[in-house]
């Protein structure tokens, strides 16, 4: 009972021993003591309290305290490897990983996200080569997070548990400018290194034994640097010897040398040995990647002769494809000219000159990784292991702006049930052919003062710490000055200690603010009115405008340039500025405390579109504050504007279907991988034919020759644009419209889900056909692009029985209300109801053609078959039927135009493209239950991607 009540009063002891240890025992991947439980669920954590004997209120207490966390943890896409590093030996070599934890803990993070980032890092660590083994191998591997998402944290923690291990030199490849290798050259020191490695044995109070020290005197943050209580090898550790500094990146010549030669307890054996292996210090450097830098580095190892083959190294490389990706022209190889970029070339040297070094990539944006060439030995293709980062909890990302999955129409979506309209605003003003720079202006003023209120009202203030706006409209320096010149002005007449001024802004108070932070924050304070929160409007416009300027433009491409910024957010206590930029403003510069965002570039590449989304991230106690100002497709003043929301909600739909994918082929068939990151790259999917993946430097094609997708959506879209061959696939489809014909209707019920708690309806023609039948009109069909469609064919060929035996199929044709039904006959047949569907200028392929709610019941359909749940009044599907929706798609932007295309209640075969959703059923697939299949160009290259030599 006094457990109980310590626990209930919140003893932070012994909640964080118990966190450690429940979390632990929920995440692990097995457990011998509960075979039958997965990790991450309920069931697991119930089997914990059967072997703890713990009676019900003692475990009510601790699900209150440490609750169970059922996220889903990373994908591990791997070859197969020799296993080493088991928990056994993390634990009895954990100094480090320990001390992070502590930190981690100290920072407010939960025994849950502790677990998780424990889980994996020890995927990464344990895919290494074992550092002990006296075979030199290396491997090579990739983690894939998400923009601002903290991918920091998870190669600090692999580090950590890397060193432990029994790695000892380590180097971390942190961006292109010192202010981005010095931002990770400090985070590491202050959650990993410490303190005591930091002072190499200097005394606090002897001033002159901290000369060249660095953080000491002029960091405030120095007392929450981790401390080891006292130096790690008079602790039974190792010590960690810096190679870089805050300020300095790798020097060459004699303190290189001299830092690294590592001393031998015994000199006999090779410092890779366990005798040796624990008990000297490792090295840690974090460099730019910069030519000359890395050249230092690599003329320094030349000179440390045999010992380099003895030397457990681990090269870390952040945002991976940047820089580093050999973009170099493949006809210049095949010519014999094998002359890689600089950054990859000295990459590779180092990989070279350590025969014992292991490399991890880290990125956001997988794709220009992936294309890497795997056979290229000397290369950062991750031939070993490419593994995805879960999405954190309270991270901030591309699904937080857009409504993917909502089923709910426009006139629906409210500050409450849509991303889109709590955060989004368009940059412009549709009634007067102006902008809302002015808008976006106020709204930063606004939420500012909205900070000081709740910092002023118990909400912790370190998150307030900083607060900023970002203006990204163009590359063009020229562009950036005129802007800043501009938003200057603005600021200077925006009148925000006038009447006017506060008119304004309670206009946007009441308008947007107010309602959008009752939605989406309502256990957060706020104001009741504006007149509450208008004293703290003064203090925001004061920090804003401190030292009389309140923009800064972002657009150097030197260390010096952003020395003389004075944009640390480490060092500065405050900043509070309007950041106006371009490039520089894209790729790993953090933004903190970035709450609106007016951004207007564009650009051609998915990877590039991602990284400038600056605006992802952690928002802790001002998540409903954010606002994304952002350019949409319409005309402004004559300038036709790309839709770059549109852009990135196709970026993101590509970068989800790829981590679906991976999450789908991690599980291993009979104990091996049924995919090996040298199959990866035909999984890169591509929504918008003007947004590539990468740029086209750092592509190669592949072509995959199946997708198994039982139980799984296929929905084409690259229907002819020929009219003639539009019209022959009509005709294919002839029987079948036949049949949809004379069926009748069909009242098509949903069950209630996640997105609605009532049962909802719609109206169909349905019939069933043949698998044979239906095979033989898709296998006929003429495509704008028929390798697209080709895998999918494949497999849907073998469901005969040779791979599993589907019977027949339910086609669906549904049916539109009837204020918005236009009725034509097809052939003869219907009437159906036509779609309007558009492809857009440029494109070869419509959008999503199937309704949301369409989709929803039909996959309800194959997830209930042959179970008793009643889904409607169709055949109930057996688990040999698959479901088919079939939709008569007439090429429209109005309604207008579609009845203009329907003659006497009657379409053309070639003015209509009959479009389909299909899902084969969930037992369409082998007992291997093997999802994709590739053909071998070369047989003694079972894992080679098949390249397109034509």
């Amino acid at each position: 009972e006094t457990f109980r009540s310590r626990l209930v009063a919140g003893d932070e002891a012994l909640l964080a021993l118990w966190s450690r240890y429940l979390n632990a025992w929920d995440f692990a991947r097995s457990a011998s003591w509960s075979a039958d439980t997965a990790p991450r669920t309920r069931a697991r954590r119930e089997a914990a309290y059967e072997r703890l004997q713990f009676g019900p209120d003692l475990c009510k207490a601790f699900d209150e305290a440490i609750r169970v966390s059922e996220e889903p943890g990373a994908t591990v896409i791997t070859r197969e490897f020799t296993p080493w590093y088991t928990q056994e030996r993390a634990s009895a070599h954990a100094f480090y990983w320990h001390a992070y934890e502590r930190k981690l803990r100290a920072k407010g993070w939960s025994g849950a996200a502790i677990a998780g980032l424990d889980e994996a890092s020890h995927a990464v660590v344990e895919r290494l080569t074992d550092p002990e083994q006296a075979a030199a191998r290396q491997a090579k591997g990739l983690v894939v997070g998400y923009v601002q998402s903290g991918k920091t944290a998870n190669f600090t923690g692999v580090t950590a548990k890397a060193i432990d291990a029994g790695y000892r030199l380590v180097i971390v490849l942190g961006g292109t400018l010192n202010m981005l290798r010095a931002q990770t050259q400090r985070r590491l020191d202050m959650e990993l290194i410490g303190q005591e490695n930091i002072l190499r044995g200097g005394n606090l109070d002897d001033v002159d034994s901290l000369v060249g020290i660095d953080y000491v005197g002029d960091d405030t943050d120095w007392p929450d640097f981790v401390s080891h209580e006292g130096r790690p090898s008079a602790r039974g550790a190792f010590d960690i010897e810096r190679l870089t500094t805050r300020d300095n990146d790798y020097k060459s010549l004699a303190q290189g040398i001299r830092a690294l030669e590592f001393e031998k307890r015994e000199p006999t054996r090779p410092l890779h040995d366990p005798a040796n292996l624990h008990h000297t210090a490792a090295r840690i450097m974090v460099v730019k990647k910069n030519k000359s830098v890395l050249t230092k580095l690599v003329k320094d190892l030349k000179q440390i002769h045999g010992l380099l083959g003895e030397i457990p190294a681990l090269i870390i490389d952040d945002e991976s494809d940047q820089a580093s990706v050999n973009t170099s022209n493949p006809k210049k190889w095949e010519q014999g000219r094998t002359e890689r970029t600089a950054i990859n070339s000295l990459i590779s040297q180092l990989l070279t000159l350590l025969p014992r070094a292991q490399y991890v990539g880290y990125t956001a944006t997988p794709f220009a990784n992936v294309f890497v060439d795997p056979s290229d030995g000397e290369d950062i293709f991750p031939t070993d292991f490419l593994i995805s980062l879960p999405r954190p909890m309270g991270y901030m990302g591309v699904q937080d702006f857009h409504d993917l999955t909502s089923p709910l129409p426009p006139e629906e979506r409210t500050y409450a049930n849509s991303q889109e309209k709590a955060h989004v605003r368009s940059i412009y003003e549709a009634t007067k052919g102006g902008d809302h720079l002015q808008e976006a202006m106020d709204a930063f003023v606004l939420s500012g003062a909205l900070k000081l209120y709740r910092a002023e009202h118990g909400v912790p203030e370190g998150p307030f710490r900083h607060h900023t706006m970002l203006v990204h409209q163009s590359v063009k320096t020229d562009d950036h000055a005129d802007l800043a010149l501009r938003i200057n002005s603005m600021w200077h007449e925006a009148g925000y200690a006038s009447t006017t001024g506060h008119a304004r802004l309670g206009a946007l108070w009441s308008a947007d603010f107010a309602p959008v932070c009752e939605a989406r924050a309502p256990e957060l304070p706020s104001p009741a009115s504006y007149e509450d929160l208008r004293p703290y409007v003064s203090r925001a416009r004061q920090l804003i405008g401190s030292g009389g300027k309140p923009v800064i433009v972002v657009n150097g491409n030197t260390d010096r340039y952003f020395d003389q910024l004075d944009l640390d957010f480490d060092r500065t206590p405050h900043v509070w500025k309007i950041l106006v930029g371009g490039t520089k403003l894209s790729r790993g510069f953090t933004v903190e405390g970035l709450t609106v965002t007016y951004y207007r570039r564009t650009t051609q590449q998915a990877d590039t579109l991602m990284q400038m989304g600056r605006w992802f991230g952690f928002r802790p106690g001002y998540r409903d504050l954010v606002r994304l100002y952002i350019g949409r497709e319409e005309t402004y003043g004559r300038e036709k504007t790309a839709d770059l929301y549109e852009a990135f909600e196709a970026v993101c739909r590509d970068e989800e279907l790829f981590r679906e994918q991976l999450a789908r082929y991690a599980d291993l068939v009979d104990g091996k991988p049924q995919l090996t990151p040298a199959q990866v790259p035909p999984l890169v999917s591509q929504h918008l034919p003007w947004l590539k993946p990468a740029a086209r430097n750092k592509m190669f094609n592949a072509e995959l020759v199946e997708v198994r997708s039982p139980g799984k959506p296929i929905e084409p879209a690259a229907y002819p644009l020929d009219p003639r061959a539009t019209a022959r696939n009509t005709e294919r489809w002839s029987t079948i419209l036949a049949a949809l014909s004379g069926s009748g209707t069909t009242v098509c019920r949903l069950l209630p889900d996640a997105t609605s708690r009532q049962a909802r309806t719609f109206r169909a023609a349905s019939a069933v056909v043949p698998h044979a039948e239906l095979l033989g009109v898709l296998g006929g069909l003429e495509w704008e692009n028929r390798n697209l469609f080709v895998p999918h064919l494949t497999y849907l060929s073998q469901l005969d029985g040779r791979l599993a035996k589907v019977e027949d199929w339910l086609i669906l044709a549904p049916h539109l209300t009837e204020r918005h039904r236009i009725p034509a006959t097809i052939l003869g047949h219907g009437p159906f109801s036509v779609f309007r569907r558009k492809r857009q200028a440029g494109k070869t392929a419509f959008g999503r053609i199937s309704g949301l709610e369409h989709r929803a019941y039909a996959q309800q359909l194959i997830d209930h078959a042959g179970a008793s749940v009643s889904v409607g009044t169709t055949p109930e599907l057996s688990p040999q039927r698959g479901a088919v929706l079939l939709y008569p798609v007439i090429d429209a932007t109005t309604d207008a135009e579609v009845r203009s295309a329907v003659s006497a209640g009657s379409v053309g075969a070639a003015n209509v493209t009959i479009a389909f959703t299909l899902i084969p059923p969930e037992a369409a697939i082998d007992s291997k239950r093997q999802l994709i299949r590739f053909r071998a160009k070369d047989s003694n290259l079972p894992e080679a991607a098949i390249i397109d030599s034509h």
